[in-house]
């Protein structure tokens, strides 16, 4: 049994590893690759993201499974779908859902109410109300005695039990009690938390209460630094729960390659996590920078692309709105991700590389790479 399951993750693994992007061209979606080469002709009256390996398509009134190299591995047979996660996919047929593997079989479960997507290996599971979960055995792992249930971020989520909510991690157990009034997504830099009317920070077991301040944005792995807001203007906190940086901005996101968007009035621009002024405020919006060094910013109503010198090394002559028509497109970014941005030139989509140049062509819409 256990060769089985090993065997079985190994197909898992190597199927996928090709990033694809989904495109829609003559109003049929079709796949590209990083270079921009059309690797699945547009073929499909609606498709979905690449996730695993697999990605969902639509022929004949119905949904089913295809590869990277575009052959279907599930036939069209189903009349609901969903994006494969740890393994298998939720598909519903003759008014019932069902777990499925790539192969198509169902796995056993003791679901009998809704059925939810498995997420980082587990799947919430609901009886009368109550919600628990269950393992891609089909077993259950935790009884149902919450609330509510978040989605897992680094195998943890936050947890509702008697209006107050915690975090558990993904095999049960409690990370956080049930003491909150709200409280923010896992982060192992920290975790910010309300009581009552008070903020603050959960840092090595304590609530640290940060003085006057009505909100605090998620920890990331960007930084050790998180924004706050406090009298109306907005800051940068530690995840002891003091402030690195005084809470003076109207806007701000978060720190990534060393540097934060921040707002003064309508005008944006860059700070260090010493909140020095790196990039002047001369810009109507900016987004984060990315791992490439580059950043979008604003300028009237088009986007374009500054490095980390304030330099802007692609003119501003885009849309960058995240969003897009893959029903399974959780993860829009704006933005440079593994050399490649989403862009929207006049009436068309595509992607630009860190030079600008186009990655093939122009589409009627185009979704971020997945695999």
């Amino acid at each position: 049994m256990k060769k089985a399951i090993v065997l079985f993750f190994l197909v898992v693994t190597f199927t996928y590893g090709q990033e694809l992007a989904l495109v829609r061209d003559n109003d049929k979606m079709g796949y590209i690759n990083t270079l921009g080469e059309m690797t699945i002709t547009p073929q499909f009256e609606k498709a979905g993201d690449f996730s695993q390996g697999y990605a969902a398509a639509f022929q004949n009134d119905k949904w089913g499974f295809i590869n990277t190299s575009g052959d279907w591995v599930i036939q069209p047979m189903y009349d609901r779908v969903k994006a494969f996660n740890s393994g298998y996919a939720l598909v519903l047929k003759d008014d019932r859902w069902n777990y499925i593997d790539p192969s198509g079989t169902v796995l056993t479960t003791p679901v009998k109410e809704k059925y939810y997507d498995f997420e980082q290996g587990v799947a919430l599971y609901r009886v009368e109300g109550k919600i628990g979960l269950i393992d891609t055995a089909g077993k259950i792992i935790l009884e149902p005695t919450y609330d509510e249930i978040k989605p897992f971020v680094e195998g943890h989520a936050r947890a509702k039990k008697d209006e107050k909510w915690g975090m558990i991690t993904k095999v049960g157990t409690v990370f956080i009690p049930t003491t909150y009034d709200e409280i923010g997504d896992y982060n192992n830099n920290a975790v910010w938390a309300r009581k009552g009317e008070s903020f603050g920070v959960i840092s090595g077991g304590n609530f640290v209460i940060i003085s006057n301040v009505d909100k605090i944005w998620d920890f990331s792995n960007n930084s050790s630094l998180t924004y706050a807001r406090k009298d109306k203007k907005i800051g940068f906190i530690t995840p002891k729960g003091t402030w690195a940086i005084e809470a003076k901005y109207d806007k701000a996101r978060e720190f990534n390659n060393g540097l934060a968007p921040v707002s003064i009035g309508k005008k944006w621009g860059y700070i260090n996590e010493k909140g020095e002024q790196i990039i002047p405020f001369d810009f109507v919006d900016a987004e984060i920078f990315s791992a490439d060094g580059l950043a979008p910013v604003k300028e009237k109503k088009l986007w374009g692309f500054i490095d980390k010198a304030g330099t802007m090394v692609i003119p501003a002559q885009y849309d960058i709105t995240a969003g897009g028509f893959s029903i399974f497109s959780k993860d829009n970014l704006k933005g440079f991700k593994n050399g490649r941005a989403r862009v929207k030139y006049k009436k068309e989509w595509g992607f630009i590389n860190t030079k600008g140049e186009v990655l093939g062509k122009w589409y009627q819409n185009v979704e971020n790479f997945s695999e």
